[in-house]
């Protein structure tokens, strides 16, 4: 993930002012035997809404399964002004690939 960088200030520029930080919402989930490739892709696709924020969980199984994900889980973060538009729209997503792959299991929550 890219993190953005903020424009260096110079002795012309005045300092910005300052805001309150944006409280943002974010879920942890997974889908036990979703394959790595589609966990970058259901990853990518959610990157495509402005504001949403997103990545892979390690996997933390002490033993190894051929049948169980080599991830474990994706996080989910967006602002939590306009919430309802960002979790419809990631919903819909998410259940585009529950429909093909399983039912999602939320891990975390901080809605």
């Amino acid at each position: 993930m890219v993190e953005s960088q903020s424009p260096k200030t110079t002795s012309s520029q005045t300092s910005p002012k300052t805001t309150a930080p944006v409280k943002k919402l974010q879920y942890q989930l997974h889908c036990p035997q979703l394959p790595l490739m589609v966990y970058r892709e259901v990853a990518a696709h959610l990157r495509l809404i402005d504001g949403v924020e997103t990545g892979l969980l390690p996997q933390t199984a002490k033993t190894f399964d051929y049948l169980q994900s080599p991830v474990g889980g994706l996080w989910i973060r967006y602002p939590e002004t306009h919430s309802r538009l960002y979790q419809t729209q990631v919903e819909a997503i998410l259940a585009y690939y529950g429909q093909r792959y399983g039912a999602w299991e939320t891990i975390k929550s901080s809605a």
